[in-house]
């Protein structure tokens, strides 16, 4: 397998996956799609990945059909050594694929989304050239085409439904951000509460760290907010227009205050259909498409309720954008005119209960499914609320751990869970998710062997320390998850 240059962080999974499928030994051309948002690295790995396999790389620009064809064929004619010219896509993907002459060739066209954009047919033309060497007709190349872009919306398109390249691509990879602990590692900070702080702001994107603040970390704890003010809420530096460019990217002209308002209700803790169009002033049937965009994009998530199917609620998976609508977005013309240190101290509050405590949540909820806490794998994990008819009211669950569905097997409560970001956890917490067992159980839910777990980034009473040591509770904190 060829060696991953040291430059590269992390990615070893990405790596080989996308060795594999180079080294695929079938003489015939073989398709890989791979996508990711922006400043994940995607150009990184697959830059390295030519380099040292002595690939081809071609990253299309915003142009005319024609400018690409005179860029792509200046871009081939310099790898082979003979200058080519093209007036047409079938003759420049047919020479592309004879570039790959006798061994398998890694052939990378990144920011393909913007080459469809100018020539629409080119997926089809595409799918022609494949089908043409895989049937005989012609004399086949073993070209490993990857496809790569950020538009999520359209990447995930492109193999979907009756697009004309779908079933013809051997890979389908996404380029996430890093998860948190390879964050935390990425950035260089070890105090895990730091690391949460940190991560509740630029996630595990790692552009943030090097280009967008310059390589500027955290000097520790106390040295966080003077951070956020040198470098998130600073209008002079990247980061401080990044989430409104992020948005920008995958809605374009189409309404951008119709899809902020969306992700402004759902950051302030509107998270249902019903909630954000209430929040916004819309009908429900009028947001659906905004919220199916914002899907398609990666921008936000779709989380059913676990104990109640057709329930769901909805989450931005973008922590900096989440960071933007609470804190930012309602003072941008303060924060243009140089008021970073007077905002942030106004904002603290707000960071605390509406970035902070759901990315605390979420979290805590990763964590859960690579944790071996239960005796068994997790199949499902969310947050779930258990009407209390009782008491009129509702238990809010924000770790919900459900056994794999296997066929034939009943479905049963690993593990109900509370998750509290600034607040000492007690017997208070422990007692209402005590009585949302009892609630489930009642419901016919198997909730015998369902472990109670306290997650807290503030720390837990004594008593319920001391009681974790006799009892089926799990207690987590910050140094925990990051174990």
């Amino acid at each position: 397998m060829p060696e991953k240059p040291g430059r590269i962080f992390d990615r070893d999974q990405d790596w080989q996956g996308l060795t594999a499928y180079i080294r695929n030994d079938q003489p015939e051309p073989t398709l890989g799609v791979v996508s990711g948002r922006r400043r994940q690295g995607k150009t990184y790995l697959l830059t390295a990945l030519t380099e040292v396999t002595g690939g081809f790389y071609f990253e299309a620009d915003e142009a005319t059909e024609a400018e690409s064809l005179r860029l792509f064929g200046a871009a081939l004619g310099s790898f082979s050594g003979s200058p080519v010219r093209f007036t047409a896509w079938d003759d420049a993907l047919a020479y592309f694929f004879s570039l790959a002459d006798g061994r398998p060739l890694p052939l990378v066209i990144d920011e393909f989304p913007l080459l469809t954009k100018a020539s629409p047919a080119l997926p089809s033309i595409l799918a022609r050239q494949l089908d043409a060497q895989w049937s005989g007709r012609a004399r086949p190349h073993p070209a490993r085409v990857l496809l790569c872009g950020s538009a999520m919306s359209v990447m995930g398109r492109l193999l979907s439904g009756e697009a004309p390249l779908r079933g013809r691509a051997g890979l389908e990879m996404i380029i996430r951000p890093l998860g948190y602990r390879d964050a935390a590692a990425f950035w260089g900070v070890t105090d895990h509460r730091l690391a949460l702080l940190l991560h509740a702001i630029v996630g595990g994107t790692p552009a943030y760290r090097r280009q967008f603040v310059r390589n500027d970390a955290p000097n520790g704890l106390g040295d966080f907010d003077s951070w956020v003010c040198r470098n998130v809420l600073n209008p002079q530096v990247p980061l401080f227009r990044e989430a409104r460019y992020l948005l920008a990217e995958e809605v374009g002209a189409r309404d951008p205050g119709l899809y902020q308002s969306v992700l402004g209700a759902i950051a302030s803790g509107n998270t249902t259909n019903g909630a954000i169009a209430s929040y916004i002033g819309r009908k429900s049937a009028e947001i659906a498409h905004p919220l199916n965009v914002l899907e398609d994009s990666h921008l936000i998530a779709r989380q059913p309720d676990l104990f109640r199917r057709g329930r769901s609620t909805y989450r931005i998976t973008e922590p900096l954008i989440t960071f933007y609508q609470a804190v930012m977005r309602p003072r941008w013309a303060e924060l243009d005119l140089g008021g970073a240190e007077r905002v942030w101290r106004d904002s603290r509050n707000r960071f605390g209960s509406q970035v902070m405590g759901p990315h605390f949540e979420q979290i805590c909820r990763e964590w859960v499914l690579t944790a071996d806490v239960f005796g068994e794998s997790a199949g499902e994990v969310g947050p779930v609320t258990v009407p209390d008819p009782g008491r009129k009211s509702q238990i809010e669950i924000d770790v919900a751990v459900l056994s794999p569905a296997w066929p034939g097997e009943p479905r049963r409560v690993l593990s109900l869970g509370e998750a509290k970001w600034d607040k000492v956890m007690g017997r208070r917490q422990l007692s209402r998710l005590a009585r949302a067992r009892d609630l489930l159980a009642d419901r016919g839910f198997d909730t015998s062997a369902a472990v109670l777990a306290c997650y807290s980034g503030a720390g837990f009473d004594p008593d319920l320390v001391a009681a974790a040591a006799s009892e089926n509770l799990l207690l987590v904190d910050a140094r925990r998850l990051y174990g």
